[in-house]
């Protein structure tokens, strides 16, 4: 699946130099949305367009900078599509109709399962997995979580992943010499299965520090609240 598509983005690369982070950013917001596209053959391709020089600017650093920005911005947009539509829609719609928009309902009743288990870090973490990346959104949506810590959450799961991506696309570049798009998705996307348990580590590590960082302020809260409680008489 992955190697038919990036066959077919391997057309779009003549247009690079002009049309480049804009066909980043509408692919991106689609496979960050419910339709089912994977980001690999988006973001990997990106990263050995700016080491060939065939972007934007032909700078490898800027070029991998703005084909990030372009990369996170698209993913932004698709979950802000998954969030308001699981807003505005409800669940039940979503149950009944979502079959029609690549949402079956184990899926989004898997979606809902880790959103409930995990809270709001499931945003940033679940960015950084495979099928439930998009998806967890529509939860999000659902639990009418707040707006400005899902942009957050979001942003900076779909911004690491974003990157490493990029960066794996500016690795092969300089490692494959002429190889074509197909076979560098291919093995950008097995590097990066190989080393998915870093990738777990570092989530566990971040999700550690907002835990502790996220009690430790609403115990000192509590006890600044408790401080001001008058007693009754």
């Amino acid at each position: 699946m992955n190697e038919i598509i990036a066959g077919n983005i391997a057309e779009f690369a003549q247009y690079a130099q002009v049309w480049g982070l804009i066909f980043i950013f509408i692919f991106m917001t689609v496979e960050s949305s419910f339709i089912p596209f994977p980001s690999e053959v988006v973001m990997i391709p990106a990263g050995f367009l700016a080491v060939r020089g065939e972007l934007t600017t032909g700078y490898v650093w800027v070029d991998a900078a703005l084909a990030i920005i372009a990369g996170t911005c698209g993913s932004m947009a698709g979950a802000y599509i998954n969030y308001y539509l699981a807003l505005y829609l409800g669940r039940t719609a979503l149950h009944r109709y979502g079959k029609y928009f690549f949402l079956n309902e184990p899926t989004l009743d898997r979606a809902e399962e880790v959103f409930r288990e995990y809270g709001s870090a499931a945003t940033f973490v679940c960015r950084l997995l495979p099928a439930i990346r998009q998806l967890i959104s529509i939860p999000a949506g659902l639990a009418k979580m707040n707006f400005v810590k899902f942009t957050l959450f979001t942003a900076l799961g779909a911004g690491i992943w974003v990157t490493i991506l990029t960066w794996v696309g500016i690795w092969l570049g300089k490692l494959s010499g002429g190889a074509d798009y197909v076979e560098l998705v291919r093995r950008g996307s097995a590097a990066i299965s190989a080393n998915y348990g870093w990738i777990f580590a570092g989530c566990a590590v971040f999700v550690a520090i907002y835990i502790f960082i996220h009690k430790t302020i609403m115990k000192s809260s509590g006890a600044r609240d408790a401080a001001y409680v008058k007693p009754l008489e």
